[in-house]
């Protein structure tokens, strides 16, 4: 019996490294960008954070000083508006619409500037009855927001790599033509 349960496990294991599977917040990011030096106007905010947590668990070394030939991931900015969805009959808000937006862009050793913006939205319900419990939810839910934009910001650092290919494969395709 417990020779059958090791063969299904190493099976079942086989099974999933064969077909691509990974876990789920990992991005197979790209050989160039492993090495980055990220850049804010506020290095200890909750959103850089953030983004320097999301990066660490892709496996990106981030170096403080930054030479020359290394890329440099810079947060530009983000901001977050609340809009009204709903209210009571009173006229008090009864749900929120909460976006959130983040800027940055990733300056490359070559002089390639790549602007990059996530935006998540999340619904809020707003009851005025229990006011001390909605301030401490909406923070966890801005919270939650800011790292959901950091995993999308690391995803978009494919974009930038295909980017670059196409650059390439295009001073190549213009450096082939005869004159």
């Amino acid at each position: 019996m417990r020779y059958l349960i090791t063969l299904l496990l190493s099976l079942s294991v086989l099974v999933t490294a064969g077909c691509g599977f990974r876990l789920q917040g990992t991005t197979q990011i790209p050989d160039e960008l492993k090495t980055l030096q990220l850049s804010s106007t506020s290095p200890y905010s909750p959103l850089t954070r953030a983004v320097r947590e999301q990066l660490r668990l892709n496996n990106v070394t981030l170096v403080e000083n930054g030479k020359a030939d290394i890329p440099v991931l810079k947060i530009t900015g983000s901001s977050e508006k609340t809009e009204t969805v709903s209210i009571y009959q009173d006229g008090k808000s009864a749900e929120k619409q909460l976006t959130f937006v983040l800027n940055a862009q990733v300056l490359m050793p070559n002089g390639s500037i790549y602007p990059l913006q996530t935006q998540v939205e999340r619904s809020f319900i707003d009851n005025p009855l229990e006011a001390l419990a909605k301030d401490a939810e909406n923070e966890l839910v801005k919270q939650e927001m800011r790292e959901q934009a950091a995993r999308m910001l690391v995803r978009k650092l494919l974009i930038i790599h295909t980017a670059e290919l196409e650059k390439e494969n295009a001073a190549k395709a213009v450096s082939v033509e005869p004159e």
